[in-house]
């Protein structure tokens, strides 16, 4: 048992040294840290009964929020349902921001930087219109 711990102890003191290699300056925890680098931000909370909150912040820009609670009807109890976004800087420097709701009917992203379909002809628009106007008879089946 001994052993263990010590090996415990000497992979999270070479993993910490690696890290710290890696990104100097960086905090690990809410303190400061060195060479004037924004702190690493993390937040959890999980209250129990379903419902919870996370966010974070990094040095590097990223950030991410969520809130979830159990909602909506599902087969199995009530299904969670969650809300949130999330923000970074792409590599070509344009700012990307996302925020979204997640329920019983999908995932639903808003965001400026996503694709939107083309607006619907006129032509296709005025059948459409006439359709809804003038529905079929004997149920759309065709024989």
């Amino acid at each position: 048992m001994t052993k263990l711990v010590c090996l415990i102890m000497v992979v999270a003191t070479t993993s910490a040294a690696r890290l710290d290699h890696l990104l100097p300056g960086y905090s690990y925890n809410s303190g400061s840290g060195g060479n004037n680098a924004a702190p690493f931000r993390f937040e959890n909370v999980n209250n129990g009964d379903g419902s919870y909150r996370f966010s974070y912040d990094t040095p590097t820009g990223i950030s991410a929020h969520e809130s979830g609670a159990p909602r909506a009807p599902g087969p199995e109890g009530p299904a969670v349902t969650a809300e949130g976004g999330f923000s970074y800087t792409a590599p070509d420097g344009q700012q990307i921001s996302l925020q979204y709701t997640a329920d019983e009917n999908g995932f639903h992203p808003v965001g400026s930087h996503l694709p939107t379909p083309p607006p619907i002809p006129a032509a296709i628009q005025r059948s459409l219109e006439f359709n809804r106007q003038n529905p079929s008879h004997g149920g759309g089946n065709y024989y």
